[in-house]
């Protein structure tokens, strides 16, 4: 399961703020998906550039829950999660570079690149 406070602080591109629950209430989030910057994380979403699904069809069901994990959080890797507009991430869904690119045509090849 995916850690989605971990990978907002982490992808912030300014140092977030997190209230004293550990709710990250603030940052900035650039969506190279559609080209849009966020600063309400409730505007932002962590998308896997490998899809779950994706994984899960090429054989990460045979994973053990703690690889699964590891790979669901990695933040080792630049581009394994990328924080990108809810609106952007809701029309991706689990779709693969083959049956989706991203709405801003300049994105395209980084996106595929990724």
């Amino acid at each position: 399961m995916l850690d989605p406070r971990r990978s907002l602080i982490a992808e912030s591109r300014v140092k977030p703020t997190i209230d004293p629950g550990c709710k990250v209430v603030a940052g900035e989030w650039y969506s190279y998906y559609d080209g849009i910057t966020v600063t309400d994380p409730g505007r932002a979403q962590i998308d896997h550039m490998g899809p779950l699904a994706e994984a899960w069809d090429s054989g990460a069901k045979n994973w053990t829950p703690k690889r699964r994990e590891a790979y669901a959080n990695d933040l080792d890797a630049e581009r394994s999660l990328v924080a990108v507009t809810s609106r952007a991430n809701q029309s991706k869904a689990d779709r693969d570079p083959a049956d989706w690119l991203p709405p801003l045509a300049d994105a395209h090849c980084q996106y595929a690149a990724d």
